[in-house]
């Protein structure tokens, strides 16, 4: 078939795992190229289709697997609850009153949305704070004692 041929198949179906997002595609997009690389050999078509069907059974047993743990290990680190963010100290980046008037202050490098505790306080920007609770996705905040 060719190595051209083989290398084609190995991008459209990298590309196409784009729309499945299970790596299966992406195992085929891999056989697909490491047979790409046995036919510059010049072998007989019938050796890069077993070559072909070898490294995608590899890829499918040995790597698919452990990349899908990893990749599920990397999403559970990504969630957290709101209420992890209580207690937790932040600063203001813009003006914060009791009134919730599009405040905003960064906790953890996150831009949130933010309202003070006690009507008629505002924090200005470069102020420290301390997270109290989070009502929807506005963090309610309080300056404590300095």
């Amino acid at each position: 078939m060719g190595p051209l041929i083989w290398l084609i198949a190995a991008v459209v179906l990298a590309i196409a795992e784009l729309a499945v997002m299970d790596l299966s595609l992406l195992m085929l997009a891999g056989a697909a190229l490491v047979t790409s690389g046995v036919a510059l050999a010049g072998v007989p078509v019938g050796v890069e289709v077993a070559v072909f069907a070898v490294a995608a059974l590899l890829l499918f047993t040995l790597v698919r697997p452990v990349a899908r743990r990893h990749l599920a290990v990397a999403a559970e680190d990504r969630r957290f609850t709101s209420r992890e963010l209580e207690g937790r100290p932040a600063e203001v980046v813009a003006p914060v009153d009791g009134d919730g008037h599009d405040g905003r202050i960064t906790v953890d490098g996150e831009l949130w949305s933010a309202r003070s505790v006690e009507a008629g306080v505002t924090y200005a920007p470069g102020d420290r704070v301390v997270v109290v609770s989070i009502e929807g996705t506005t963090a309610v905040v309080w300056k404590g004692v300095s």
